[in-house]
Parts: C-alpha cells; structure tokens; sequence
C-alpha cells in the first residue's frame, strides 16, 4: 500500500541549468521541515510568498529563495504543499532536498505528488494521466487533448455511464428481494432498452479510443517522385534546415530516409525515398548487384508510400514531359502532386499550365512551401478520424477494461433474451461497472497505480 502519511521532497523543475528552480514538499509535517530549512518557525499565509535565507547545509550554507506555502485542503496534494523558488543550479536544489531529508521529510518517488492529488480525490485516474500528457506534449494538439482530459472531458461520460449501470443494478437487484411476491421493478423490455444503450454507447467509446491509439503516431508524409526531382530539398525546405542530404547526382537517396520536424505547432515525419526506376539509364554492364540495389529501394519506395498518411508526388517542373507516369499505389492515401524547381521554369511555363490541385513550389526562393504544409495539414484534419480527449496512455490502459465491460453487457443482454436469473443479469452489469470504475480509478489495486503513476517523473 501507499504510504501517504509523511512528507515528501523532490525537485519539481527540470534538471537543467537555469535562472530558478524550485523544490516541492507534501505532507502534514511540512511547517516543521520548513522551519528547520529557514532557522526557525515559519507562518505563512495561504498564497503568499515569504522570502528568506534556506540552509542547504555545507559547503554550500544559506541560499536566498521564496516560499510559498497552501494550507490542507488547498494543494494540489490535498495536503499542507510547500514550493522553495530559489537559484536553478542543480547541486544548489539537491542539497536542498538532502537538507530537507534530514528534518524528516522522504524523497518522492515518481509521480508521487499527482497520486497523492489522485487520492485525496482532487483528480480521478484520467486526469492523473493527463497531467503527464500536458508534461509530454509535443505539439499544439496533443497538448489540447491532454488538457481537456485533465478538465474531465473523457472521464465524465464514464462516470455517468457507470452511474447509470449502477441504477440499472439497483432496479434488478431490487427485484431479487421480492422475487416471492411477483413485483417487477423493471419491465423486460425497459432493461433489454438500457442495456443496448449502454452497450452502444460503450462500443462507441472504445472505437474512439481505437482511432486516438493509431492518430497517436507522427503522420507520415512520404515524397516520392523520379529521381533528382528536388525531393530531398524540399524536406529541408519544410523542415526549415538541412534534414537531408542533397546533390545533383541522380539516385542519391537510394534506401528511405525519415526526418522528424515541428511545423506550425504540430509533428510530422518526412519521409524521403528513392526515385523511381533510379536505375534507368544505366548502361548494359550494370551488375546484377546493382539492379539487385535498385529492386530493393524501389521496394521500401513502395512500403513507405502504403504507410503514408500523405504522399507527395514531386516533379521537376524543368523535366515534366520526361515525367514518369509510373501508377502510385495509395491505397486511398490523398496524393499531392508538387511541381518543383518552380524558380528555374522557362518562360513558355505559364502558370496556366499547372494542373488542378498541383502545388507549385521552388526551395530555393521558398515559393508554395507554406502552401503545400497548409495542404498536408489540410487532408491530414480531414482523413483525421479521432475527436478524441484522451491522451495516449489512457487510451492504452482503458482498451482491456472497455472491452470487459462490453463483454459484460453482451452477456447480460444475452442472458435477458432467453430470460434467465436476474442474479446472473446483476453479476453481468456489476462486472461492467467495475470495469469502468478501473478507468476513472473509483475502482483500482496498485499495480493500476504502479503503472499509472510509474511513467511519471519525480517531482510530479
């Protein structure tokens, strides 16, 4: 079991230089490390910052800091929280928490200050979660995803699903204590009504969370085109600096190369292949090692198109009547055809000549590079299948519990078409209900919170 009864310590900032950093206390004896901290007793009023000299012991002795103290029923913990703002040197905070260690207080362990928040019932399990998907963001949505299940966005349908499992209980098991004197408190076809509500509203949950679980990866973008087309330079025009290597040999790229970069607020993979048929032109001698090379890039060419999520068919706008018209297999992936080396079309180019939905772009100069991200974002929203709340981690671990609990409520429906005990329906809608009372942690052992709480960092 979780002991949540001392004092906890740990560094809550990162663990790089800086200006400030601060260290955390929970627990009902941080007034008495506090005072042992500063030299003597300390009063403080809830929100307000008290400065004063902290002893971090020696060598390093008294350090100038703020103090800002929340009283029980306040913090985030739920408990009497102290936060030390001081220097942001790294040996400077860990002594301090060496210092507070001495006066009785107890290193955290990771993600101890959010199950203390989770325990004292200020977050449920999701919420938890989402605290550490707000820490992990990496771009602008994820981070809202995170942050409208840390308000409750995903836990609160839960929540008053399971409650309407537990009314559904109440009625037949209500009907179990006056099974002798023929009272139905709940007519048959009532219950076969709320239990394929419920069922239907479960089935829709957990597709949501199956379509968050595979949106939860980098979209891919995948450029592929003959070789030479500008390829390369344009995954360094859009990533803003040089991801990959560029030269005017044909065939420099020859097996795929993946880039990860942030644009506009959001992650994307560029994906660069080998162009196509790289190894037409060669003379006759070619080795069978050769064109054994060739077949191979031209193999993982294809392998990461049906893994795109948008292909990129680039052509070089100076050689498009050699353009090889070479089929694309998308599988249904939205394909953009990209005109490049826009900056060294001939006059008898006339814009005229671009073809519907053909993206006209030059790395040189920067033309249509906005554009073209604004397209891949564009069908990357609309292919988009997910309006989901929550983050990956929740998603990973409601999965089994969503998927007992339908289980639960086919069987109780089954159960009711062939009309048998109501004890055997009750167990079957009681098993439901704790089942998603494992996802907003009214129901949990700890190994749910060791794995929960476990991907935390210290001082969280």
């Amino acid at each position: 079991m979780f002991n949540t009864d001392d004092t906890i310590v740990a560094i809550a900032s990162p663990l790089c230089p800086a200006a400030r950093g601060i260290v955390r206390l929970s627990g009902d004896d941080v007034m008495d490390v506090l005072a042992g901290l500063m030299g003597g007793p300390v009063d403080l009023t809830a929100g307000r910052r008290q400065r004063g000299p902290i002893d971090c012991g020696d060598p390093i002795g008294e350090i100038p800091a703020d103090v800002l103290i929340w009283p029980d029923g306040r913090s985030y913990t739920g408990q009497p929280s102290a936060e030390i703002h001081t220097i942001g040197s790294l040996p400077v905070l860990e002594s301090m928490v060496q210092r507070a260690i001495q006066f009785k207080a107890r290193a955290a362990r990771p993600g101890e200050f959010t199950l203390r928040s989770f325990l004292a019932g200020r977050l449920d399990l999701t919420q938890a979660e989402a605290v550490l998907g707000v820490i992990d963001a990496d771009q602008d949505r994820s981070l809202d995803q995170a942050l409208q299940q840390l308000a409750g966005n995903f836990s609160r349908p839960l929540s008053l699903l399971r409650d309407q499992l537990l009314d559904l209980l109440a009625d037949v098991e209500a009907g179990l204590d006056f099974v002798d004197e023929d009272i139905e408190f709940i007519q048959p076809h009532e219950l076969r009504r709320r239990l394929d509500f419920i069922a239907a509203t479960l089935e829709s949950t957990s597709a949501t969370l199956e379509s968050r679980g595979e949106s939860n990866e980098t979209p891919k973008i995948v450029l592929c085109g003959q070789p030479n087309a500008g390829k390369s330079c344009l995954i360094n025009a859009i990533s803003g600096h040089e991801a990959a290597l560029v030269a005017d040999v044909p065939g420099t790229t020859r097996d795929t190369v993946s880039v990860h970069v942030s644009v506009g607020g959001r992650q994307l993979e560029l994906i660069d292949t080998a162009g196509f048929e790289s190894v037409a032109g060669r003379t006759a001698d070619t080795s069978d090692s050769r064109e054994s090379i060739s077949e191979i890039a031209q193999r993982m060419t294809d392998q990461a198109i049906g893994r795109a999520d948008v292909v990129l068919h680039c052509v070089d706008i100076t050689r498009r009547s050699q353009s090889d018209d070479r089929p694309i297999d998308s599988a249904g992936r939205q394909v953009i055809d990209v005109w490049t080396k826009s900056d060294l079309r001939s006059s008898d180019v006339a814009d005229s000549d671009r073809s519907t939905g053909v993206c006209l772009t030059s790395s040189v100069t920067g033309q249509g590079i906005d554009e073209l991200v604004g397209r891949i974002f564009a069908e990357l929203d609309r292919t988009d299948r997910t309006d989901s709340v929550s983050v990956s981690g929740t998603a990973a671990r409601c999965r089994q519990s969503l998927a007992q609990a339908a289980g639960a409520i086919r069987a109780a429906i089954g159960l009711s078409e062939i009309d048998e005990g109501q004890e055997l329906i009750a167990t079957e809608i009681r098993t439901a209900a704790d089942a998603l009372g494992e996802v907003t942690g009214v129901v949990y052992t700890d190994d749910i919170l060791d794995r929960v709480f476990g991907r935390f960092c210290i001082g969280k």
